[in-house]
């Protein structure tokens, strides 16, 4: 029986029904998971009986794998895994993964390993569906825009942030980070451009900061339209695989002082590439030892 794909809203989401995520991958199963991403950027199982080592192999099926982190340590026994835990983060920040790197992961898994009793939604957006709602003078200065984005993050935190937080953000910016990205990004795959800005985008290349922060708001409340969002709800044993190439994420800090942990494996992705051909580049920091470079998409 071939997966069933059920959308979850008109531009971004999809439940994925009859997979057997324990069997070995077969290409048909892996070439409509990877359809189904390219259509709808996020896709979701549910009720899956996996471990870390089994997070790792279905992720595998998409391609090289990454460390866990540039900084963060991986979870304990992991080489891949990044424990997103409510005791060590809670940042409520739009973002895509990893982009202060040259080639930021291609995919993203979660696995739902602790979930709240009330709250603590994933909302995803659809960066591609953004850059086609902005209007043409928009669109057509955004083409020609490169951005620097940056791990030494400006997120806010209480003054009562735990010694668990602070330490995890210490981690997070032990080692700088920059790299410049095209604002628009060209999808490998698809041919889609989509708006790759986000949290870790901090300054417009040729604006001033003033500007660079102005330009960056416009832009990017196109992205944060409701009409562009999941808003995904966690049950126990969930695993949600979004393109991190196409999308932005964004866990929300609604849920008290309840434990939340979700656990990360993402997948090595391209350099990106803008609509002039222009490739990304690293300008601070080395990230060879986080990820190889994936040559060729897949």
């Amino acid at each position: 029986m071939p997966p069933s794909i059920r959308k979850l809203t008109g531009r971004i989401g999809a439940v994925v029904e009859d997979v057997d995520l324990a069997a070995p991958p077969d290409l048909s199963t892996v070439t409509t998971l990877r359809d189904a991403l390219n259509a709808h950027k996020a896709i979701v199982f549910d009720d899956v009986q996996l471990d870390n080592a089994g997070q790792e192999r279905v992720a595998g099926w998409f391609g090289e794998l990454t460390t866990a982190h540039p900084n963060v340590p991986a979870a304990d026994g992991t080489t891949h895994v990044l424990a997103v835990d409510s005791a060590t983060s809670k940042a409520n920040e739009w973002h895509t993964d990893v982009t202060f790197v040259v080639n930021p992961p291609q995919l993203t898994t979660l696995r739902s390993i602790v979930t709240t009793p009330y709250g603590g939604e994933t909302l995803i957006a659809n960066a591609a569906a953004a850059y086609r709602d902005l209007p043409e003078p928009l669109r057509v200065l955004a083409d020609t825009l490169r951005v620097v984005h940056t791990n030494q993050f400006d997120y806010a935190r209480p003054a009562a942030t735990t010694a668990q937080r602070q330490e995890y953000d210490r981690a997070f910016v032990s080692t700088p980070y920059e790299a410049e990205h095209p604002v628009v990004r060209v999808h490998p795959l698809t041919g889609e451009r989509g708006l790759f800005i986000g949290g870790f985008a901090k300054r417009i290349v040729g604006l001033s900061s003033s500007d660079s922060a102005d330009l960056l708001r416009i832009l990017q409340s196109y992205v944060t339209r409701p009409e562009n969002i999941l808003i995904w709800t966690w049950s126990p044993n969930q695993l949600l695989i979004f393109d991190n190439r196409i999308t932005q994420h964004y866990a929300v800090d609604n849920y008290d002082d309840h434990p939340r942990r979700l656990n990360r494996v993402t997948i090595a992705g391209e350099v990106p590439t803008g609509v002039d051909g222009r490739r990304s580049e690293q300008l601070v920091g080395d990230a060879s030892h986080y990820s190889s470079v994936l040559a060729v998409a897949a």
